[in-house]
């Protein structure tokens, strides 16, 4: 049964369950079935919204130069993944400092890498990543949307997936073909729903209603709505700022929703056992770069 929390229903669960505390940091993927959803901003925002709770926020961004990470910061990453895999450079050395407690790991070379990694070379990488576990208390992979990114395995090591949506045809026929080669081909169940670029809450609902739907019909999967983001221009202004909506107008709606969502996303269910931590997301992630990407054409 799929589980809708409004926001009266999220702030009654907080009230039971503050903040979820765990030993090793919580993995999110965000992903989305097609481009312009807003899936870069919703990651740098809500990166933004859980720094401000006090969070360590490491963000793996898969994404090329145009409109990543970095460039949605006005920051550019002189080194990457790939730099630590070939042990040119060690892992603290390459990771970025973004605003408050934020840093970045640039990561598309160094993941299309790793199913050539010998037992040797996937043990460095691993320890590598262990020593983060100490210094990071949440983990958001911003995937890449090409139709050959390993945006798949990314998604299978992570704890939870979520799929950011617009009231689009094409974002719910990108999203709901995502969440079906998943599930069907890769046993993926869980799928965190959030809707992005609306104008209230009524909205969200009706076009996570109509998703829901179809996947009920056609595909054994849990679809959980985790929330909403309104659209507001002070979102785009920040963006131009190369900053936070957070961080520059932290009243504005759009900055509201992201306070929201950063904390609703504490609050959702996890029915797949996981682990936690970077060490063991690493190893998951070594294990699923193997996967074949034959049938994976959204």
């Amino acid at each position: 049964m799929t589980k809708m929390i409004t926001q009266d229903q999220a702030a009654g669960l907080r009230n039971l369950v503050p903040f979820q505390t765990h030993d090793s940091a919580r993995v999110f993927t965000i992903a989305g079935g097609k481009s312009r959803v807003g899936k870069t901003s919703v990651v740098v925002n809500l990166a933004a919204a859980l720094a401000r709770n006090g969070q360590r926020v490491l963000l793996i961004d898969e994404n090329s130069c145009h409109n990543n990470i970095c460039t949605n910061l006005g920051l550019q990453a002189r080194f990457d993944l790939l730099h630590v895999i070939n042990r040119d450079k060690k892992l603290h050395q390459v990771l970025l400092q973004g605003p408050e407690n934020i840093t970045i790991l640039s990561a598309m070379r160094g993941i299309h890498a790793l199913n050539k990694l010998n037992s040797l070379e996937q043990d460095w990488i691993i320890e590598s990543f262990s020593k983060l576990t100490e210094s990071v208390d949440v983990v958001l992979i911003d995937t890449a949307m090409t139709g050959t990114t390993h945006v798949l395995p990314l998604s299978l090591a992570s704890e939870q997936v979520m799929i950011v949506i617009s009231g689009s045809a094409a974002s719910l026929t990108g999203a709901y073909a995502l969440i079906k080669i998943m599930s069907q081909e890769y046993a993926r169940q869980h799928f965190l729903i959030l809707v992005n670029k609306v104008e209230s809450e009524a909205e969200s609902l009706a076009i996570y209603q109509n998703l829901h739907k179809v996947a009920r019909q056609y595909l054994s999967v849990t679809l959980e709505f985790i929330g909403y983001i309104q659209s507001d221009e002070k979102l785009r202004s920040a963006t131009q700022l190369c900053k936070s909506v957070i961080e520059a107008f932290p009243t504005s709606q759009a900055a509201l929703c992201f306070k929201q969502l950063s904390h609703d996303i504490f609050c959702s269910s996890c029915p797949d056992k996981y682990n936690g931590g970077t060490d063991n997301f690493m190893q998951r992630l070594i294990r699923t770069s193997h996967l074949s990407m034959a049938n994976f054409t959204v």
